[in-house]
């Protein structure tokens, strides 16, 4: 009596869900992979939050903004995003007394905003775009320079951002195309980096202040930009805080 069972039968599987099981396979791996890098990007950036911040604050009454968007066009883009850092954490060089020296805090963050890792991408293909074309010798492009920089007004930094203010609390950056474009411009705004203290609580809050506009006639009716631009701009945000703050930190 034969006790062997035979052997079980191969079906083979069509092309056209072999492929459908590989591409299954690819996105599964992706959607990890994504998964994976929002959890890793959110623990990161956690410190850093965002607080409400529209055209009713008193920045938007201030001689730069008027100055900037004349017609009081709405943003496409505008928030407001914040770190809080006990004195107890910074450098001993930023320490005096019970205080600490707020407008070398606020020029360094400046420069961790400009000289930090969250930078370079950019840094890099604005350079290999715009740095050969005339009249761009005078711009900030290397990292040292850009991380020893004192951001006095009028400084340029890779032919897309330029120094408008420069305050004992806050460096504000005009953006959103090539400085050498003066008037108004379908792609403009402001990026501010500011420093606030508080002595009774020996806490220092960094701020990051967008306000992106069409300052053209066009833009008096324009709209707010898509919610991917928008959630986008949030994490370069995050990012940016968290790399100018922790090269603060350990300087």
């Amino acid at each position: 009596m034969n006790t062997i069972s035979p052997p079980p039968e191969i079906r083979r599987i069509s092309a056209g869900k072999r492929v459908f099981g590989v591409v299954m396979g690819i996105a599964g791996g992706l959607g990890a992979n994504a998964l994976l890098g929002y959890g890793v990007m959110s623990f990161y950036t956690r410190s850093t939050k965002f607080v409400p911040y529209d055209t009713n604050s008193p920045d938007h009454s201030t001689p730069v903004f008027r100055a900037h968007n004349p017609s009081s066009n709405p943003p496409g883009c505008i928030d407001h995003a914040i770190k809080e850092v006990p004195y107890a954490k910074l450098p001993a060089k930023y320490r005096i007394k019970d205080s600490v020296d707020q407008a070398q805090l606020a020029t360094d963050f400046c420069r961790g905003v400009w000289g930090g890792v969250a930078y370079r991408v950019q840094r890099r293909y604005l350079e290999r775009k715009y740095r050969a074309l005339p009249g761009r010798e005078g711009h900030l492009w290397d990292v040292k320079d850009l991380e020893k920089s004192n951001y006095e007004v009028g400084t340029v930094i890779t032919d897309h951002f330029e120094v408008v203010e420069h305050a004992k609390d806050k460096v504000i950056v005009r953006c959103g195309d090539s400085p050498l474009t003066t008037g108004p411009r379908p792609s403009d705004g402001l990026f501010s980096m500011e420093v606030t203290t508080d002595d009774e609580k020996q806490l220092a809050t960094f701020h990051l202040k967008s306000n992106f506009v069409n300052t053209t006639p066009e833009g008096k009716d324009a709209q707010p930009l898509p919610w991917n631009f928008q959630l986008a701009h949030r994490w370069y945000t995050k990012l940016w805080m968290e790399s100018a703050t922790r090269k603060l930190l350990k300087d």
